[in-house]
């Protein structure tokens, strides 16, 4: 579920934000997934519990490192705006459009940095449940 680069656009906060919560549907719905193909002790025999896992564990695995880079990018992005705004403002005290216009970019970089935390969070839940249900099946490469 990794985004192109052609539709990644940093500039717009809110279309960053939609982009995220399109690619994080893997990790909202990872119970449900678990829950319908991850078997029950019962029904053990009926289904290849550590195949299943093994590729939701790929998954999750991939989701979650295209997210990381989709955010530090548009991080490096904003931080790379604001460094050459704040560059100009030194060059022009008076610009009160110009200060206006920084601190709006500023408030996006600080928005885009939480991201990385929420991204953690959510990545941390998302391991949790994979692991309650799959350390039967399937043992992960140590590399995570």
């Amino acid at each position: 579920m990794a985004a192109p680069s052609s539709f990644l656009n940093c500039e717009e906060y809110a279309e960053f934000q939609e982009l995220l919560r399109v690619m994080r549907t893997i990790d909202d719905r990872i119970v449900h997934e678990l829950n319908t193909t991850v078997p029950t002790a019962s029904f053990v025999g009926k289904v290849d519990a550590s195949k299943t896992c093994k590729e939701l564990h790929q998954s999750l695995a991939q989701a979650h490192e295209s997210r990381e880079r989709i955010i530090k990018t548009c991080i490096a992005q904003a931080s790379s705006v604001v460094e050459s705004l704040q560059e100009e403002r030194r060059k022009s005290l008076e610009d009160t459009a110009l200060l206006k216009r920084l601190r709006k970019e500023q408030t996006k970089l600080r928005l885009m940095q939480s991201e990385l935390n929420v991204e953690e969070v959510v990545n941390d839940r998302s391991w949790k449940v994979f692991n309650e249900r799959c350390r039967a099946h399937y043992k992960p490469p140590k590399s995570q």
